[in-house]
């Protein structure tokens, strides 16, 4: 299984993670012991971060879906009786989702800078000579 697809799998997984989060009665939602909003910002970066990676070629498209992800799931809150939409923990997430988006995009174009360097290093200290 390589990177990618890690990737992949992982940013659906806590994309299901935050929606159920986000729809759950105050009481079912998991909390980390931090303030809500480093959490937002961390679960909308964590997870820009997973889908940069997992869709490289993708990336605009990536952080328009995530922001979309953003807008939408706050906006569903107001359908529920015990929770709220607010303007602060929407712009919490959507700072997150970018932050996240551009942390991959930059970890993504690293990586293929310099691995071809790092492939050379990994021969030549095989190479007994």
């Amino acid at each position: 299984m390589n990177v990618r697809r890690i990737a992949s799998v992982l940013a659906w997984l806590l994309l299901g993670v935050i929606a159920y989060s986000t729809l759950s009665p105050l009481d079912l939602r998991p909390h980390m012991g931090s303030s809500v909003q480093i959490e937002r910002f961390g679960a909308f970066g964590l997870t820009g971060l997973m889908f940069a990676i997992a869709y490289p070629r993708h990336v605009l498209a990536v952080l328009a879906a995530m922001l979309a992800a953003a807008i939408g799931l706050e906006l569903t809150q107001m359908l529920a009786a015990d929770r709220h939409a607010r303007l602060t923990d929407l712009a919490v997430k959507m700072a997150g989702a970018g932050c996240g988006v551009g942390a991959g995009w930059l970890l993504v174009r690293l990586w293929h800078r310099f691995k071809p360097k790092i492939a050379g290093m990994n021969q030549s200290a095989n190479y007994r000579g």
